[in-house]
């Protein structure tokens, strides 16, 4: 599989980055690059490692919970509701339609 370049442009325009016009030719060469190592990985045979080399690492507990801030919600999100943070409307969400209204 190789990426082309409507493919860097589609990806750009998705993620609303301005992509000049001279710089697609090197992204696509650079993951082009990326892709033909990753094939090359796969060629690699690993039938000889066992699942206790994957797995000898130890690792954490996953516990969820809270991870307590450094400094009170209000000295730098002066406007929180509901614990979440308020932040002004992008003006790039007027271009799809969106209202001042629509939340």
């Amino acid at each position: 599989m190789a990426v082309s370049d409507a493919d860097v442009l589609h990806v750009a325009a998705l993620a609303r980055l301005a992509m000049p016009a001279d710089r697609v030719p090197a992204l696509v060469r650079e993951l082009n690059g990326i892709l033909d190592h990753m094939a090359v990985l796969e060629t690699v045979d690993v039938t000889s490692v066992g699942d206790d080399a994957r797995t000898a690492m130890p690792r954490r507990d996953d516990i969820v919970g809270s991870v307590p801030l450094a400094r009170p919600l209000a000295q730098f999100a002066p406007s929180p509701r509901d614990g979440f943070l308020l932040v002004p409307r992008l003006s790039t969400h007027s271009q799809l339609g969106a209202t001042e209204g629509d939340e």
